[in-house]
């Protein structure tokens, strides 16, 4: 039987689901608990990844979480959408497997465009495997002086093009919490190797109990697979999935959810602009007025900024400047905020504070 929800219920399973309020019935103690539960997590701005972290585990701080990276508990790489995630370690492998054999098949009008071959794609990155060997760790900075130095050029784009192009083919990944690269072999040794249906469901499962109600059209837009790949992906996950309706449109959701489905609450959230919370979906109605589309993605660059968010919806943004001792923040809000809410902001982002180890100033529109 389809359980009918209205978007309000919706927005309150969602945020339950993305680890933005309480779970009752799973408790998440570390980063590679979060990272594991959501499937993936964007990372493709660190400070942003840390902080999403540090929202979903209050009990950390910045060089916990990023202790914890060092530890191997996630790595970042590129497995969907050619932009980095942080992953289970022992999942990265087939998942780049899945999603990334995509990037792979169209990377070739890129490397046409840098003036580049196939050749020379596949000779980066057998000398970076070769530089990193035996527990290797190498800056951006020198893996670009490692590929001229074999003569392979890296100017304009094709640098960073030739270390996406290794990074997808498996063979290198983001090392600890800063922007050094290693071998994925190395770090992750014991890689799980799920056959591809098994790896679709698993995919699958992982993105609806973290991010539902959503659609296939949604998991299809998020890992960049074909529509037919999401839907045989949602098929496999079978019954491990829950049919539901959002004003009327059918979706899936994580069964668990609707056994003791979690009530509205007007909680208050300042999150990193690259959090699963919008980038996660493509269909953001949910979360946010399209009206404020343009003040999140400013020019549609790309670039998200960071949100303030009220009740599972968009109010605000906000811009940080971190100094060695203090951090200052600046509110963009999107809707009146009175004095007792902008109170609640300034607590919240209290809390970020404190996660960085800093001082917080804030300031706002005179």
């Amino acid at each position: 039987m389809t359980v009918d929800l209205t978007p309000r219920a919706a927005l309150a399973l969602r945020m339950t689901g993305l680890l933005l309020r309480p779970r009752p019935t799973r408790r998440m103690d570390g980063v590679s608990d979060v990272v594991e539960w959501l499937g993936a997590m964007q990372a493709q701005d660190l400070a942003s990844g840390l902080w999403s972290l540090g929202v979903r585990l209050p009990a950390l701080s910045e060089a916990d979480v990023r202790a914890a990276l060092e530890r191997r508990d996630a790595l970042r790489t590129w497995p969907m959408r050619g932009t980095v995630h942080l992953v289970p370690p022992a999942d990265a492998r087939w998942m780049l497997e899945l999603t990334g054999v995509r990037l792979l098949a169209g990377a070739a009008t890129r490397r046409a465009a840098l003036g580049l071959t196939e050749a020379d794609a596949d000779r980066a990155a057998e000398v970076l495997g070769t530089a990193l060997a035996g527990g290797g760790r190498l800056t951006r900075a020198q893996c670009l002086a490692t590929l001229e130095a074999a003569g392979i050029p890296t100017g304009g784009q094709r640098g960073y093009h030739l270390l996406w192009y290794a990074s997808v083919r498996g063979v290198t990944c983001l090392a600890g919490a800063d922007q050094s690269f290693a071998l994925l072999d190395e770090w992750a040794p014991a890689p799980l190797r799920p056959e591809r249906d098994e790896a679709l469901a698993l995919l699958a499962l992982r993105y609806v109990r973290g991010h539902g109600p959503v659609t296939a059209r949604e998991f299809a837009g998020w890992t960049g697979l074909t529509l037919t790949d999401a839907r045989r992906a949602f098929a496999a996950a079978g019954d491990s999935l829950a049919e539901v309706a959002v004003d009327g449109e059918p979706a899936s959701v994580d069964p668990a959810l609707l056994d003791a489905p979690p009530r509205p609450v007007d909680d208050l959230l300042v999150l990193p602009g690259f959090d699963e919370y919008l980038l996660g979906y493509r269909d953001r109605a949910l979360m946010l007025d399209p009206a404020h589309a343009g003040a999140i993605v400013p020019g549609g660059n790309g670039v998200f900024q960071a949100t303030v968010v009220r009740a599972g919806r968009v109010v605000g943004t906000w811009k940080r400047t971190v100094g060695p001792t203090r951090v200052t923040v600046t509110i963009h809000p999107l809707v009146d905020l009175d004095a007792r809410q902008r109170g609640r902001v300034e607590r919240a982002l209290g809390r970020y504070a404190a996660f960085l180890d800093r001082e917080l100033q804030v300031g706002w529109p005179a």
